[in-house]
């Protein structure tokens, strides 16, 4: 595990955060002197953004983990490297992602497509959820941020239609919050969605009308801020959403 700055405050491990909202929230984590795990697919990718926040020489660590998050091999590795680095999660925060059908429609996506999108989007969710589970039980004061979307709010879908794969993807992961949370209630470990709005990233591009910063805004205060009785919920910013 590839290591820049010291170890300070929490203990916060995003996925998919080599760049877009993934990369915002590890600078913002780190900003506040916390201890981040950037994970990533690609090596190169993820190195480079390690690189790039070491240039801004902020207070806190960021660590560079090789994830694959559909592959349970690479997940089953990281929760060993994680384990002898730190002996435990105090933030988990699933932001990988993909999109693989922009304005298609539903008899436009092949199976495969779907299939891909739900194995990266949502069981990969699960399976990280899973897999880190002793780590963040281990914490004492742990929290799981899960990325949705609008776009895959069920109230919001009807005649909004414009990524079929990737919009079932996101109603999926607000399934999975909704269940973790129901049996991570008793340990005192809060699970949430959040949507960080439509922002100016890779995914996002540039007519975009939120900056990188502001979408990641709702995942900094359900981390630090948000009570831990809050669980199972959905949110935009500090706003409770419709499912």
């Amino acid at each position: 595990m590839t290591t820049v700055g010291s170890d300070s405050g929490k203990i916060v491990l995003i996925t998919g955060a080599s760049r877009g909202i993934g990369f915002e929230a590890a600078r913002l984590f780190a900003a506040e002197g916390h201890s981040v795990i950037l994970s990533a697919r690609d090596r190169q990718r993820g190195l480079s953004a390690v690189d790039a926040l070491k240039a801004e020489d902020l207070p806190g660590s960021v660590h560079f983990l090789h994830l694959d998050v559909t592959d349970a091999a690479s997940i089953a590795g990281a929760v060993e490297e994680v384990t002898e680095k730190f002996g435990k999660l105090d933030v988990l925060v699933n932001n990988a992602a993909i999109l693989r059908d922009h304005y298609v429609k539903a008899s436009e996506v092949a199976p495969d497509t779907l299939d891909q999108t739900l194995a990266t989007n949502v069981t990969a969710v699960h399976a990280m959820i899973g897999a880190f589970l002793p780590l963040l039980r281990a914490s004492g004061q742990a929290r799981v941020i899960n990325l949705a979307s609008g776009a895959g709010q069920l109230t919001w879908m009807f005649d909004k239609v414009w990524a079929p794969a990737y919009q079932i993807s996101k109603a999926g992961v607000n399934a999975v919050t909704r269940i973790w949370a129901t049996e991570l209630q008793p340990d005192g470990i809060p699970v949430n969605s959040v949507c960080p709005g439509w922002c100016r990233t890779e995914m996002g591009g540039e007519e975009a009308d939120r900056s990188p910063e502001e979408g990641t805004s709702g995942i900094l205060w359900l981390a630090n801020e948000a009570p831990a009785t809050v669980t199972g919920k959905f949110f935009r910013d500090q706003e409770e959403l419709d499912w």
